[in-house]
């Protein structure tokens, strides 16, 4: 995405401009993660300038614990939605309203089933037909909110509209072509509110749909509870700094001139007027939860959500045996602390409790005693994060036979997990990651889905055989030894996610499963040839283990996969041709640090949705294959320490959105060149801000290593790199002299020039490049004064200019006040601070200019703009057995490319700086 600063609303702002590789993704705007887990469950990136596409294989979609996600008000060029919402198996709600899609609404953005709001309004190129809108009816069973205010729906006849779900709210249908009668059933839906059919070609029955219409006016709200709520909310002040950026005060609406049955979050009986659900979650509230806490008083309250405000480390009132008619209660990440009371399980009606996220609260023995006995008909429950050491493992036997859904993750339990709680007739779904358990159970019901990774687990489950409906196992991080037999791999019929990460198993008989789709066995030491996956695959991870062998062409059999991890292993022989051109959705193709031999194969015959290809530290030789410029998606190429042998690829400047490649430790070489002839590599390749690997399964991470500020890092490419420039060159055999135009780089963050045959004085002009925070040109052959302008790199951090031959005095003056004798070690014609050496006229004297030595040992063509090329990617080139030279001259396209963004992008990220360094 790139950033229109031109949009004529004020009220909008890049969000993603504050997105930065250096803090935490929970942190940035509009991101909203899990307490819990960490994992992103919110994105608001609502008016936020963006302008782009959205590709059907959008990393978005692999957000899989999304919930909420809005991208309103943006620019998306008249592109289509994609295809893939069916990913996003947690969303609630979905708002791409007033955003320039085109096209036809895909029909799969119905089935993220727990929709609970869809906005696609305000989207005049957009198309929905009754097939789409028949899917849609028919899966969404939970939404309340639709909104299709001018989206063509001519070719939708009224009558698909029947079967909306009864949860239906709202519904807004303005300028969307409709002709026809619409259907009276719709104004029957019992919890109907508001309904806008404006700017249409209807014709409505009223005498039919409003005769007893749902749509009446709202019932007035009973008294009593028209003034406990106002009550409530006295006891209650608004934050607006300290919670998500989709969070909004819900009570700002609460009104004593007003019906509270209109309020903001509030819910009313139609018959009675009694509040019967209230819904406060996310509403930035601080403030204590008294013991008499006039929400108690709401006698008919069904549906009680206070999750994520923030109540002061309050302790949990006791109380809620009043509220006889409770079904749901959900207090989640709202700041609460002390001990369950014991009466929070009184409410026997309670289908649904969420205490999870508040890591000072406890649950001792008696009080899930109580819980466990008195709650007949709970479906679900989540303590995630509760403080649960006092509670023994076979207190769980006591555990309703209604329950559906068991979260229990980092409740510092401890033990063997009792055989009775997997039995449970109706139990689909258990989460006790993150405890220190010891065993499983031998036996399985009806389970779906079971997480018990990071515990203290040291054998593979004995209940697989049994496990008929298990869908998804999560195993990882523990320390389950040994190997897999055949026995254990059958029986899986319904499995299609297995992870295994971070264990000790050391062989596969079998790899489990006929119609798995992500099989994660990274970090193990499994020793042999690979295995055979079977054909379903669609993510195959199984790096860092001890496999040996060549790679089989039966890999190729994995036409539906999209990442591939075969690194760190010990695998030999050659990569197999197919393996370039076997699937047209794979994005990830991670080979490095094996023993890998021969040619590169050709890559992106056809058509490819490639972006990471990581070949790297292997023994790879001859040509890069000309097939490379058909990955036009291709965004990362690593082919570092192998025996490549091929001029310079120049070529590569064709893809469009390379942002990352390294070839260092290879044999490339290049003839001389003309600026005209290199071409720009990338629309955001003057910085490394756009820097994304597609995601993979949790945990999964590509990285790169570089040298900073005399400090090796390594950069996690699944997190954005905002703002980061970086021109690395260190550690080879260039000579020559640093052309003028270097200077004219101005958001370049780091140069490192070390360690090569550099020559002639420095040009001042180095002093432009205001943003720079590390300079190392040491271990070279410069000569003369160190340019004072320099002193106007008020950003500087680290100065290496050791091991040169200049002399004179050392400049003084801002941040070169702060630099120590190492910085410049080995050039005995310096002199003044902070070397003890003083400048007179004897120092000051200029020496003659060393011989620059050109041999053929020593002497490297290569033409400085070429090299180049890889700022203009947003890359870090490294081409240590290259042949280069730098000569002089303006690679004009480089510096308009760098400029681009410059102005605009250069006064927050200063301003972001001086905070920090205040």
């Amino acid at each position: 995405m790139s950033i229109d600063y031109s949009s004529d609303d004020s009220s909008c702002y890049p969000k993603t401009s504050y997105w930065n590789e250096s803090t935490n993704c929970c942190s940035w705007k509009g991101v909203s993660c899990d307490k819990a887990t960490g994992q992103v469950i919110g994105l608001d990136l609502s008016c936020s300038l963006l302008v782009g596409s959205l590709s059907p294989n959008t990393s978005l979609f692999r957000l899989q614990g999304l919930k909420r996600f809005n991208l309103a008000s943006n620019d998306f060029n008249g592109s289509s939605i994609p295809s893939g919402f069916s990913q996003l198996v947690s969303l609630i709600h979905l708002d791409l309203s007033d955003s320039s899609f085109s096209g036809s609404v895909p029909s799969d953005i119905s089935l993220p089933a727990k929709l609970i709001s869809l906005d696609l309004s305000q989207n005049n190129h957009l198309k929905f037909d009754s097939h789409s809108l028949a899917m849609l009816t028919r899966n969404l069973s939970k939404l309340e909110n639709l909104f299709l205010n001018s989206v063509n729906m001519f070719d939708v006849v009224p009558t698909s509209f029947n079967n909306l779900p009864s949860s239906l709210k709202r519904l807004r249908l303005e300028f969307c072509d409709l002709k026809g009668e619409f259907p009276s059933e719709i104004f029957q839906l019992t919890y109907l509110e508001h309904v806008d059919l404006s700017w249409n070609s209807l014709s409505v029955d009223c005498s039919l749909s409003l005769s007893s219409s749902s749509l009446n006016p709202t019932p007035p709200c009973l008294p009593e509870d028209t003034s406990a709520l106002l009550q409530f909310k006295n006891t209650m002040s608004i934050d607006d700094s300290a919670f998500y950026s989709y969070c909004y005060p819900k009570t700002n609406s609460w009104n004593e001139s007003t019906n509270c049955c209109s309020w903001e979050g509030v819910t009313c009986d139609k018959a009675t007027g009694q509040v019967i659900s209230l819904d406060l979650s996310c509403s930035k509230l601080v403030g204590f939860l008294s013991p008499n806490t006039t929400l108690f008083r709401l006698r008919g309250l069904k549906q009680l959500d206070l999750s994520s405000n923030n109540f002061s480390a309050s302790s949990i009132p006791s109380g809620f045996n009043q509220l006889v008619s409770l079904t749901h209660l959900d207090l989640s990440d709202s700041l609460l602390s002390g001990s369950v009371p014991s009466d929070i399980s009184l409410p026997s009606k309670l289908i649904s409790l969420d205490l999870s996220g508040n890591d000072h609260l406890k649950l001792d023995s008696q009080g899930f005693d109580m819980l466990t006995r008195n709650l007949s008909k709970l479906e679900n429950l989540s303590l995630n994060l509760l403080n649960m050491s006092d509670v023994v493992p076979t207190a769980f036997t006591n555990l309703p036979s209604s329950l559906k859904r068991l979260s229990l993750e980092i409740c510092d339990l401890q033990g063997d997990i009792p055989s009775e709680i997997f039995l449970l007739g109706y139990l689909e779904y258990v989460d006790l990651r993150g405890n220190s358990l010891t065993d499983v159970p031998s036996k399985l019901k009806n389970l779906t889905e079971v997480n018990l990774s990071n515990n203290k687990l040291w054998q593979f489950p004995s209940f697989l055989r049994s496990a008929k409906s298990l869908r998804s196992l999560d195993l990882s991080k523990n320390n389950i030894q040994g190997s897999i037999f055949n026995w254990e791999s059958e029986g899986w019929e319904q499995l299609i996610d297995l992870n295994l990460y971070n264990n000790s198993l050391t062989s596969l008989e079998q790899l489990p499963g006929k119609n798995i789709l992500t099989l994660d066995l990274r970090s193990n030491q499994l020793q042999g040839p690979l295995p055979a996956p079977p054909p379903s695959l669609q993510k195959f991870l199984i790096s860092d283990n001890k496999l040996t062998g060549e790679i089989p062409p039966s890999i190729c059999n994995l036409t539906s996969l999209d990442i591939l991890d075969l690194s760190k292993n010990y695998f030999g022989g050659i990569i197999p041709s197919c393996l370039g051109n076997f699937s047209r959705g794979i994005s990830i193709i991670n080979l490095q640090k094996n023993n890998l031999s021969g040619k590169i194969p050709d890559f992106c015959v056809e058509l490819s949705s490639l972006t990471t290809l990581a070949l790297n530290d292997n023994i790879l030789e001859g040509l890069l294959p000309r097939s490379f410029v058909n990955c036009t998606v291709l965004r990362f190429l690593n082919l570092a320490n192998n025996t490549l042998y091929d001029l310079f690829p120049r070529w590569l400047s064709v893809l469009p959105v390379l942002q990352v490649l390294i070839l260092r430790s290879n044999r490339f070489y290049a003839s001389q060149l003309q600026p005209q002839q290199v071409s720009n590599c990338g629309r955001d390749a003057g910085n490394v801000s756009c820097l994304r690997s597609p995601r993979g399964p949790e945990n999964y991470k590509n990285y790169v290593k570089l040298t900073m500020k005399r400090l090796e890092l390594e950069l996690d490419l699944d997190k954005s790199l905002t703002n980061f420039t970086l021109i690395d060159f260190s550690n080879n055999r260039f000579s020559g002299r640093i052309p003028k135009a270097l200077g004219e780089l101005h958001a370049l963050l780091v140069l490192n020039l070390s360690h090569n045959r550099l020559n002639d004085t420095l040009p001042p002009s180095l002093a432009n490049m205001a943003a720079l925070e590390s300079l190392d040109l040491s271990s070279n052959k410069f000569g003369g004064r160190i340019p004072s302008e320099l002193t106007k790199l008020t950003f500087l951090e680290v100065l290496n200019l050791s091991q040169n031959n200049f002399f004179g005095p050392i400049p003084v003056g801002h941040q070169f006040n702060t630099f120590d004798i190492d910085s410049y070690a080995g050039n005995l014609g310096l002199c003044g601070f902070p070397l003890s050496k003083k400048c007179g006229s004897e120092e000051e004297r200029k020496p003659p200019t060393p011989k620059l030595l050109e041999d053929e040992d020593s002497a490297i063509p290569f033409i400085w703009e070429l090299v180049m090329m890889g700022y203009g990617c947003g890359v870090v080139l490294g081409l240590s057995t290259g042949y280069i030279v730098f000569t002089t001259g303006r690679p004009w396209w480089l510096v308009r490319m760098v400029e681009r963004d410059w102005q605009r992008n250069f006064t927050r990220w200063a301003r972001r700086i001086g905070r920090k360094r205040n």
